[in-house]
């Protein structure tokens, strides 16, 4: 990577549908400067504390204090061992801070950390937040769960597959604070390319949403509006936990002036391969139609003995052999063309797991149904609602989707659904405040 290179990013901290207080942090430092960049690169972290009340909140803020700092401050040399070295010293301020005070023995903290420097991408990380990278058609995780059920995994006593089945959850093995050492994963430095993405994401926010929906809202829609579809997702599907994302994006180098966001209107449609859907179908037209040549062929010569029918009976074999001989070498083409795309999604490195991406129809139709279900809810309940901006939007995302424009229809329709959950907070709030009303108290209490 190098410092011309523009990065784009967003983040957003919501402290979801069921807990009280946000015990997530983080943390975001872009250099200013390009020698600053060069010793150290530009930094990202996010942290989930746990601990209950106010101790994870505690321990999450001071390692999204503490890495920052005691990284910039480091002395110049190898960005992984100055990212580890930070991240020994957080964990020994938060178990100190921890062992002064009873009430906050034993709390603790995720960290999940990259910096985008010279030497490439490099992550620190423990716990089971996560950092996610997204290339092109591909998303990949590039870090490990300390969880008790990825260990399992490795230790082949569970299939992955079998990971939603088996409880508890969310169990980690490893953590920032409860002891004075920790061990830290640094992985990189890899290779960055342009166009490249990173999601840094809490256990929130892969608790209610999949791998390829991450990246396929990462993939479509800029930073900004990927945080807040992700998070109003996270929060339709139950809001467990606090929800923390940061989206970063590694632009092009420049050719002229930079705009700050890439603008999803400038993106081509994406391919839906519908191309290939009828291609199975005329390759399946065409099998049945030879067979019946060779059928009627065949029927033909034995009752007429004529030499329509021989030929027939011939022709119709000689298309048949063609055509299965055609499919039986394009499907060695696409096996072959699979597995370069395999080894080519991660050639530096094997991310933990990976998956395809592609724009998937189906999740536009979920979002459009969502947004429907919203609006309903918003006019019963008589949520506050700017129906004006919501209007414009929404009734632009219906026309676009009759013109087949799915990406700018994608982009609205999240927004119009960013917009309703704008109001469904509100009320939520409100809800909130009158049954504390109603519990005894001489007068509504104040705004939070």
């Amino acid at each position: 990577m190098r410092w011309e290179h523009p990065v784009q990013f967003a983040s957003q901290s919501d402290v979801g549908f069921r807990r009280r207080n946000n015990e997530d942090s983080i943390s975001v430092r872009i250099c200013k400067e390009q020698e600053s960049w060069r010793e150290h690169g530009h930094f990202f972290l996010v942290a989930d504390g746990m601990g209950g009340h106010a101790v994870g909140e505690l321990a999450s803020k001071i390692a999204s204090e503490t890495v920052p700092h005691t990284f910039f401050k480091s002395k110049p040399g190898p960005v992984a061992n100055s990212l580890k070295s930070a991240i020994e010293v957080a964990n020994q301020a938060i178990n100190e801070r921890g062992m002064a005070n009873r009430e906050f023995m034993r709390m603790g903290t995720t960290c999940s950390s990259l910096c985008l420097c010279a030497e490439g991408a490099v992550i620190g990380h423990v716990g089971d937040s996560r950092v996610y990278r997204i290339r092109k058609n591909r998303i990949d995780q590039l870090t490990f769960d300390h969880s008790l059920q990825w260990e399992l995994i490795r230790q082949g006593r569970m299939k992955p597959e079998d990971v939603y089945l088996n409880e508890p959850r969310n169990v980690i093995t490893r953590s920032l604070g409860p002891e004075p050492t920790v061990k830290v994963d640094i992985e990189g430095p890899y290779p960055v390319m342009e166009g490249d993405q990173y999601v840094l994401c809490s256990d929130g926010l892969t608790s209610h949403l999949k791998d390829d929906e991450i990246g396929m809202i990462t993939n479509y829609l800029g930073p900004s509006d990927a945080c807040r579809l992700m998070i109003n997702l996270a929060n339709l599907r139950g809001g467990s936990d606090n929800i923390s994302v940061i989206v970063v994006r590694v632009g092009e180098l420049p050719g002229g002036n930079l705009s700050e966001e890439r603008n999803p209107e400038d993106m081509p449609e994406p391919d839906l391969d519908l191309a290939k859907s009828y291609g199975e179908w005329f390759w399946l037209a065409g099998v049945w139609g030879a067979s019946l040549m060779v059928a009627t062929g065949i029927a033909m010569w034995i009752l007429t003995k004529f030499d329509q029918g021989e030929f027939l009976a011939f022709g119709g074999m000689s298309l048949l052999v063609m055509l299965l001989v055609r499919k039986v070498f394009s499907l060695r083409e696409s096996s072959r063309h699979e597995e370069y795309l395999d080894k080519s999604k991660t050639v530096e490195w094997k991310p933990y797991r990976s998956e395809r991406l592609k724009f998937n129809m189906d999740f536009l139709q979920y979002l459009t149904t969502m947004e429907s279900e919203l609006q309903r809810a918003a006019m019963e309940e008589e949520w506050t609602i700017e129906w004006s901006s919501h209007n414009k939007i929404y009734y632009a995302a219906k026309e676009e989707l009759e013109k087949k424009k799915y990406l700018n229809a994608f982009r609205d329709f999240s927004r119009a659904i960013d917009i309703l959950m704008t109001g469904l907070h509100s009320y939520r709030k409100e809800m909130v405040h009158q049954a504390r009303w109603k519990k005894g108290s001489s007068s509504p209490p104040a705004d939070e």
